[in-house]
């Protein structure tokens, strides 16, 4: 297989595209049409190199080809012509962001609490995805044909922290697949309820939706998956709460939300799964208990996040401090709660 030959822009197309030829040689016989010029164009997945040889962009020897698995011939050219990003359909809106890096290939981010990260039923705007639109709309090459930032992982809408997102079709292939094997480095912070004994370990419990309320996840024994949670106790008062640091070794929806309520210790605040008053909070003084009592969302912060850039390879880490009402919680606990 040899590397693309030529880069043309084809005006004779709808809309100004890039194509790109490769001649095939002898290694690349046989092997799918589809998976070989994904392969030599490298920044193209096959599933959306398979769409565009589907929708007649693509051309053997000059004739067109529209068969995304018909074998590769060495010696032939093939040429895909690539059509510029379409708008995305979320409208870019001006809403600031806390920027902590930021290159062609993607952006690291401090998302703040109470922040949706895309687009979905009741938050159809005002959202994540509207304001990288706004803050990098212009710089997006593209994803799978269309011009939106790639979201490789979410945080819940009342978590707070750093977060990657992709910019690039090339890094938002690798970024997912660092997620999905779990090559990163993610630390949560994490205020919950009682202190859990032992002061670290693991809680292990497959995760899938309550069978009773579909929208609550819950630890089951039935079509769950394997999920792996492990702690360590930063910081406790008494036996009514701790401050605990979570790293993850899977990462299933709510997960960390899930595990510490499975194990008798919720999260303050948390609107799901604190479903009642802990025995844990008449431990500690009235005013410090209907404070915690009253935090308006689950104290949960994303606090750092490690990974390898998906095209240098270069170690990447970064940290996002407690935001102001997370500490605010600890000052009053400090002051009061022992």
């Amino acid at each position: 297989m040899t590397r693309p030959l030529s880069a043309r822009t084809d005006s004779t197309l709808p809309s100004a595209v890039e194509t790109i030829t490769v001649t095939a040689g002898p290694e690349a016989a046989g092997s799918r049409a589809d998976r070989f010029l994904a392969e030599a164009i490298g920044s193209l997945s096959r599933s959306r190199v398979k769409a565009l040889i589907i929708a007649g962009a693509a051309s053997r020897d000059g004739r067109p080809l529209s068969d995304a698995a018909e074998a590769v011939r060495a010696g032939s050219a093939y040429s895909l012509a690539i059509p510029a990003a379409t708008p995305a359909l979320p409208q870019p809106q001006d809403i600031p962001l806390t920027i902590l890096f930021e290159d062609r290939d993607l952006i690291v981010l401090d998302k703040p609490a109470g922040l949706v990260v895309h687009p979905a039923p009741g938050n159809l705007d005002g959202t994540l995805v509207n304001a990288l639109l706004a803050h990098a709309g212009e710089d997006l090459p593209g994803i799978g044909g269309e011009k939106r930032p790639g979201i490789v992982h979410r945080l819940d809408k009342d978590t707070s922290g750093v977060m990657v997102v992709a910019k690039t079709e090339q890094a938002h292939r690798a970024l997912s697949d660092a997620f999905a094997t779990r090559d990163l480095e993610r630390d949560y912070l994490a205020l919950a309820w009682g202190l859990p004994l032992p002061s670290a370990g693991e809680i292990e419990g497959a995760i899938g939706r309550h069978p009773a309320d579909r929208k609550r996840m819950a630890v089951v024994t039935r079509n769950g998956k394997p999920a792996l949670t492990r702690y360590a106790t930063e910081r406790a008062w008494g036996a009514a709460c701790a401050l605990l640091r979570c790293r993850l070794a899977t990462g299933r929806t709510h997960q960390i939300r899930v595990h510490l309520a499975e194990a008798g210790h919720p999260l303050i605040g948390d609107p799901v799964y604190l479903r009642r008053t802990p025995a844990a909070a008449r431990l500690l003084p009235a005013v410090v208990r209907n404070v915690l009592l009253a935090f308006p969302r689950q104290a949960l912060h994303a606090a750092t996040l490690g990974f390898r850039h998906p095209v240098t390879s270069q170690p990447l880490s970064f940290s996002s401090p407690l935001p102001a009402d997370f500490v605010a919680l600890i000052k009053l606990l400090e002051s009061n709660g022992e």
